[in-house]
């Protein structure tokens, strides 16, 4: 049936598997929620287009689908812009459809007019179209999904004028194939189970691309021992005896894989934020496993690499690995004392929240996906929260957006009914999206929301003055966070001692709307 360009861009998306779609209408983009409904989508109010893209964000890492948001012209973009680039960092699947005024260079002074919006958003995207006509959206629609099934994950714009929007179109075409999930050949493993063949103490590292492999069952019986990044937390499970956790960013962490004969990286970028210093510490040879190519051609130098997912590498290298007896350079004892040792060197840099976080991580379900941000309160966690599976702790360290962690989970929530979602945020970051407690409140979301505050932006002060700056401009005066939440219609608990923080939680999991759970540095002192 012929409809609106914007009707028929909902249709689209439902047959190519979209279920839910977060964003903010506005008049320029009123045409994109003409269908949506009609569709059968369910769409979810965001109170600020960042709050939207997180959501997105959010719900796509909990499904491993793409994260849907429909914007306005000119601000909606650049509001969802900081939500683009945390997706472009993290290698997440977002597809960002927003309008776009039909003529900008011979025309001024008009509604959220912008010099060059499609420009502004591919500086945060893998990409960003201008379409004009239904033929070039439902293409490049297509294309976006095809993208997300064959390549790195990342975000895409596509805006589309307002003319063709309102123009009535002919429904796109039918998905090709039912469905589009591809897997690549089977990659060259020889060369890494040579290397394997000659080694004592090899090592893997483990990022958030090789999270959809049960990696203990294809490491253990060759006795690797295994770092993961942050995003590859869970890689292979709890109590791997070999497992050294999510401490590169540790500097002693450098002499354990100097000391390893094979190191081997799969899925992750080995950047900045995963290691903080400049050189992995590798003196063995170095096997790169990434979709990437740019990854593989960075600057660690990489002996071998081996341009392929994680599964399909890791399914190679069981079949020719299976019958191979362990290699014996590892001893469980080492890796406990350096665990303990970074475990240590933790709650001296940041006193008392170990404790907290292994209070928590007892009333916390084992299949919780965590959604933290930017606060030092999940610093800690992130290195002392050992996680049961892949793929359930989710930050924003690439990119380090402050409000990440409220819309993002209330994303991984809608997208996972029934089953246990939490929010880690700090009193500052928590500033830049509280405004979506109200999405929370209104969709009765049992999500427990941890606020940390220590009153001030810790992190930075602390920075400050260990570039001998005088601490300036790191504390904001705060609202009563609790009777904050209350005005939402959230509920609100201030635990003083670490039983009432599990009580709290556990409770929170089973409210019927969210609960925000205010912690301060005196928790640990009740």
């Amino acid at each position: 049936m012929r409809k609106p360009l914007g009707a028929q861009i909902s249709h689209m998306l439902c047959d190519r598997g979209v279920e839910v779609i977060f964003g903010v209408p506005g008049v320029h983009n009123q045409e994109m929620y003409r269908g949506i409904d009609e569709a059968g989508i369910r769409h979810v109010l965001a109170r600020h287009e960042q709050g939207a893209g997180f959501m997105a964000d959010g719900y796509a890492r909990a499904t491993g689908q793409p994260g849907v948001a429909y914007v306005i012209t000119g601000p909606g973009l650049t509001n969802i812009m900081t939500a683009m680039g945390q997706a472009y960092s993290d290698s997440v699947s977002m597809l960002v459809l927003s309008s776009c005024l039909d003529e900008v260079d011979a025309q001024r002074g008009q509604l959220h007019q912008m010099k060059d919006q499609r420009a502004a958003a591919e500086t945060v995207a893998d990409w960003s179209v201008q379409c004009t006509t239904p033929a070039s959206t439902y293409r490049m629609v297509e294309r976006a999904f095809e993208e997300f099934e064959l390549e790195r994950p990342r975000p895409k714009h596509i805006q589309v004028t307002r003319g063709a929007l309102e123009a009535v179109a002919d429904p796109a075409a039918p998905p090709a194939m039912p469905a589009m999930r591809a897997t690549s050949g089977a990659p060259d493993v020889a060369p890494v189970v040579s290397l394997l063949g000659m080694a004592k103490r090899p090592l893997f590292i483990l990022g958030g691309g090789a999270q959809k492999v049960l990696w203990r069952d294809v490491l253990e019986p060759l006795g690797i021992a295994t770092f993961t990044t942050i995003a590859g937390a869970g890689a292979v499970g709890l109590d791997y005896a070999l497992d050294f956790g999510s401490s590169l960013a540790r500097g002693s962490s450098a002499d354990v894989i100097g000391s390893a004969d094979l190191v081997v990286a799969i899925g992750t970028e080995l950047a900045e934020v995963d290691l903080w210093r400049d050189h992995l510490g590798h003196t063995a040879s170095l096997v790169r496993i990434d979709l990437d190519p740019e990854v593989l051609a960075d600057d660690h130098a990489a002996q071998i690499k081996l341009c392929s997912d994680a599964e399909s590498f890791a399914r190679a290298f069981w079949d020719a690995t299976k019958d191979r007896s362990a290699a014996m350079g590892w001893d469980a004892a080492e890796v406990q004392t350096a665990r303990q040792r970074w475990r240590s060197e933790v709650e001296m840099e940041r006193p008392g929240i170990v404790a907290i976080c292994d209070a928590l991580r007892a009333a916390v379900p084992l299949d919780a996906m965590i959604y933290s941000d930017m606060t030092q309160f999940a610093y800690v966690a992130n290195e002392v929260w050992p996680m049961s599976r892949p793929g359930h702790w989710h930050h924003p360290a690439g990119f380090g957006t402050l409000g990440y962690a409220l819309p993002a989970a209330i994303g991984g929530a809608v997208a996972r009914p029934g089953k246990p979602t939490l929010a880690i945020a700090g009193d500052y970051g928590f500033h830049y999206t509280l405004q979506e407690l109200g999405v929370a409140v209104e969709l009765g979301l049992p999500l427990p929301i941890l606020l940390w505050d220590n009153a001030r932006l810790k992190e930075i002060e602390e920075s400050m003055e260990r570039a001998q700056i005088a601490p300036f401009a790191v504390a904001a005066k705060n609202p009563d966070f609790c009777k904050l939440a209350e005005a939402f219609g959230a509920a609100s608990v201030a635990p003083t001692t670490l039983e009432a923080l599990q009580e709290a939680v556990k409770a929170a999991f089973v409210a019927d709307g969210p609960t925000l759970i205010y912690m301060t540095p005196a928790l640990t002192q009740g």
